[in-house]
């Protein structure tokens, strides 16, 4: 087998890991009324697994990345992944809501922990100038899984039961860990940069500004997109059975960006997360000043998708570029930061919405997209730290030939 058959196999057992992972979490947000209406609770006590999940990642993702740094990156995937199988048979065989909700949080810190070991990975089986392609096809399975799993969730939430339908995570999980078991290779740790090193250098002030970049955009493409629904219905116009349409087209849109964005961050990722973000908030703009013609609005939606999605695999790049030796904990800090902009954006929208409707949600997320793009351009001319005498030098980043 050649070296780039072995490439592209394991690419594809990584992106298909994400991809599960990915519609596991879609699978609780299209079912959260029936997983309520079983356990006799509101919609938002259900709701609070979809928060543990999110504060896994962002919190535990890093510290487990950390704590497992200087490990071969093989037994590390393979591990995370293990657990979230196990994990996800836990609603499956009765647990109540308090067992699982503990759960989704350790589901939680093991996607983040497979996420850092699945890109490290998928860099070290290419050459460095496809570095970013190699990330894009790990971040996509979650891109993709956006436009499958939530309608695959409700499919299968009313035709067999919430239960019943972790037994097809669990399924698809087990199936997708023998092929990781077969397929991915060994990835030793880098070098002999030590744990306190791979602090420094990950959170350094350089890595830290790229990533508050991601966590403005990210919290305005989520002030937007928490109230999308009532958007489209209240204000664009949108009949019912049409804004489930807008929404696979959100998440179709999302898809293709997110591929297309590794293509542009082995170009140049400075460039690529600047552009991105302004595709970005020049769609929420749209949202705002023409959000009442359907048309229009509807082509927002997508580009929004498209922009947001597509800015994930440069914000990547850049910032495991930024942290030279700390790559291996860096790998984990945009997912994490990713996250923590969600929840700042769904909270920002929804004081906004109680102060001045949905198009007060729309302009709080315009706002916070716009400092994003200026965040991303002041971003531009950053450079990796000087690495260590004794660590090798870091290929360099594609960047324009303007850019110094």
């Amino acid at each position: 087998m050649t070296r780039r058959s072995r490439a592209v196999i394991t690419l594809g057992a990584l992106f298909t890991g994400t991809l599960v992972m990915g519609s596991a979490e879609m699978l609780v947000m299209g079912m959260l009324d029936l997983m309520a209406e079983d356990l006799a609770v509101p919609v938002p006590a259900v709701g609070v697994l979809v928060s543990a999940n999110a504060l896994g990642i962002a919190i535990g993702g890093p510290l487990l990345t950390f704590l497992t740094a200087r490990l071969d990156r093989r037994p590390v995937l393979l591990a995370a992944f293990a657990t979230f199988t196990g994990l996800n048979l836990l609603p499956a065989l009765g647990a109540g809501l308090d067992a699982f909700v503990a759960a989704r949080v350790a589901i939680g810190a093991v996607e983040g922990l497979f996420i850092a070991a699945a890109i490290t990975t998928a860099t070290s089986v290419v050459p460095p100038e496809r570095a970013g392609r190699a990330m894009a096809i790990v971040i996509s399975g979650f891109a993709v899984s956006g436009a499958v799993g939530m309608p695959l969730g409700r499919l299968l939430g009313e035709s067999v039961g919430w239960r019943a339908s972790f037994l097809a995570v669990v399924l698809a999980s087990a199936v997708t860990l023998l092929i990781a078991l077969l397929v991915v290779p060994r990835v030793p740790a880098e070098g002999d940069v030590g744990m306190l090193a791979q602090l420094r250098l990950a959170f350094g002030p350089r890595v830290l500004a790229v990533l508050a970049v991601g966590v403005l955009l990210f919290a305005g493409v989520s002030a937007a997109l928490t109230y999308l629904v009532p958007f489209l219905g209240g204000v664009a116009g949108v009949s019912g059975p049409w804004i489930g349409v807008c929404l696979m087209g959100y998440g179709i849109a999302a898809a293709v960006g997110s591929f297309a964005g590794g293509g542009f961050a082995d170009i140049g990722a400075a460039r690529a997360l600047t552009v991105g973000a302004l595709g970005a908030s020049a769609s929420l703009i749209a949202m705002v000043l023409c959000g009442t013609s359907t048309a229009v609005a509807v082509l927002a939606v997508l580009c929004l998708g498209m922009f947001s999605a597509g800015i994930t695999t440069p914000w990547q790049h850049r910032v495991e570029h930024l942290a030279g030796p700390g790559a291996i904990l860096a790998a984990s800090l945009p997912a994490s930061a990713g996250n923590l902009g969600d929840a700042i954006g769904a909270f920002a929208g929804g004081q906004a919405i109680t102060a001045g409707g949905i198009v007060a949600a729309l302009l709080t997320a315009a706002i916070l997209a716009a400092i994003a793009v200026a965040a991303a351009i002041a971003s531009r001319s950053l450079r990796p730290a000087p690495s260590p005498s004794t660590q090798p030098e870091r290929a360099p980043e594609p960047e324009p030939a303007a850019v110094r």
